[in-house]
């Protein structure tokens, strides 16, 4: 296969695989209370079907991301999206509350499979300066996803119960698994050679993973009932697993987070604006949402409609991002874009009981344009930046931020809104602050020279072939 049809057939697997994890994450938040009525479930059991996906995606992404290194991204994507249509198809058929869980938290393990490769893909068959277009079309898709996600589950939910809205996934992931599973292996221009196999540290993988488990566990579980013994006691978990992770890592002959890409300053800085960027986004959009029912008196289906001009501003703002980048570079693009998604949030502390839809769908749209140009822009810096043969960590630790961030947002809101929305004012301006403390963090980004310049690679290989582990050779722990 041509350089050009594997590009684009890697494109359709990237931006589809990336689309379908998104449009699960917002479809099913209609369906749940069908769900919880239909199965006779209670309400933290209902809850569970998101909580247990989460806390096994945010987990599991950086190993899986490591899986991708060694194995091939290709394999790891198709392993993962097959298994996530198959997993739906599950869901549906699934006789009780408990089997849906068990369920979703296996759907979780398979998306964590399939994410970290839809960079470590693109990464594999573009060059490094042509990177921020194609991660450009995938957050658009990702933006429409998550928008439609709503409306098309809320349809089916309607029209043919909460089991629909699992089959929706079924045969797209099918398709595109069976597409990667089939496809040649991509290239790269930075090849891994044999003798340069390195081990997957699985110490250092189930001590990330319980950090983050705990970590997860005490944002959702403070987002739902506050703080109390059993949220203190998980957040001492966390902090002790990293503690543990930390040592772990500087001692490893193999660490799990090489420090190649962890002590890139590009890279470290990319992740901290993420996670200040959807911490920021997404405790905006969740105080939003009671703003406009319980201050505006709207209704559910008009509070949806007035914040679609924010994920239509994000599926324009990200290839708008991509040309702003190779003008202007990374540093000013990504402060630019993190000063938009402040002054959208501003805007929405500033809504009121008389405040008209022009105000209303301006603070979206100012808020949705920032935060696409930000994931475009830092996402691109970050797969751009690690070197090819870890393009699968950089990709599962952009995932994690991603997964951790509106976690921590929503968490943050609930904490500074208190019982009244009244505070609400003051707890939008506090997380404008949030992501105003992003912006310093484009000072690590590359400008535009840094940007645009770029040392010659060696020639492509196989990535299959180059990250197939020497004879007699065997991981280490």
């Amino acid at each position: 296969m041509n350089a050009g049809p594997r590009r684009i057939a890697t494109l359709v697997c990237s931006v589809a695989g990336a689309a379908i994890v998104a449009l699960d994450g917002t479809v099913l938040t209609v369906a749940q209370p069908t769900m919880q009525r239909d199965l006779e479930a209670s309400f933290q059991q209902v809850q569970w079907t998101s909580t247990g996906y989460l806390i096994a995606v945010a987990s599991l992404l950086v190993f899986a991301g490591r899986l991708g290194d060694r194995y091939g991204h290709r394999r790891l994507f198709a392993l993962g999206t097959i298994g996530f249509g198959a997993t739906s198809a599950a869901i549906c058929l699934a006789p009780g509350i408990r089997w849906v869980i068990a369920l979703r938290v296996t759907q979780g393990i398979c998306g964590a499979l399939l994410q970290p490769a839809t960079l470590g893909m693109l990464r594999a068959v573009y060059p490094p300066d042509r990177l921020a277009s194609p991660i450009a079309l995938r957050t658009s898709a990702i933006a429409a996803a998550a928008a439609a996600g709503p409306v098309i589950g809320g349809a089916l939910t309607t029209h043919l119960g909460w089991r629909a809205v699992f089959f929706l996934n079924v045969v797209p992931a099918l398709l595109i698994g069976g597409l990667a599973l089939g496809a040649r292996p991509t290239t790269t221009r930075n090849p891994v050679q044999p003798e340069r196999t390195e081990g997957l540290d699985l110490p250092g993988a189930g001590l990330l993973a319980a950090a983050l488990v705990f970590l997860v566990h005490t944002l959702t579980d403070v987002s739902r009932s506050g703080w109390n013994p059993a949220t203190t006691a998980a957040a001492v978990m966390a902090v002790l697993a990293t503690g543990a992770l930390v040592r772990r890592e500087q001692r490893a002959a193999s660490p799990l987070i090489p420090a190649e890409v962890i002590g890139s300053t590009a890279i470290a800085s990319s992740l901290a604006m993420l996670l200040a960027a959807s911490a920021a986004m997404f405790g905006a959009v969740f105080m939003g949402t009671y703003l406009l029912q319980d201050v505006l008196g709207m209704n559910p289906l008009q509070c949806a409609l007035a914040g679609l001009p924010g994920p239509a501003a994000m599926v324009l703002s990200a290839p708008l991002a991509a040309w702003l980048q190779r003008r202007w570079g990374p540093r000013r693009t990504a402060a630019t874009a993190m000063a938009l998604l402040a002054l959208g949030v501003l805007a929405l502390s500033r809504l009121g009981a008389a405040s008209g839809s022009l105000a209303v769908g301006g603070a979206f749209l100012v808020l949705g344009a920032g935060f696409g140009a930000v994931m475009v822009t830092a996402t691109a810096v970050i797969v751009r930046r690690a070197p090819a043969r870890h393009a699968g960590v950089a990709g599962g630790l952009q995932q994690t931020v991603m997964n951790v961030g509106p976690a921590l947002g929503i968490a943050t809101a609930i904490a500074l809104l208190g019982r009244t929305t009244l505070a609400m004012p003051f707890a939008l301006a506090a997380l404008a602050v949030v992501a105003a403390a992003g912006a310093l963090t484009a000072i690590g980004l590359p400008g535009c020279s840094a940007h645009t310049t770029r040392a010659p690679e060696p020639p492509p290989v196989s990535v299959e072939t180059a990250q197939r582990p020497t004879p007699g050779s065997s991981p280490s722990s």
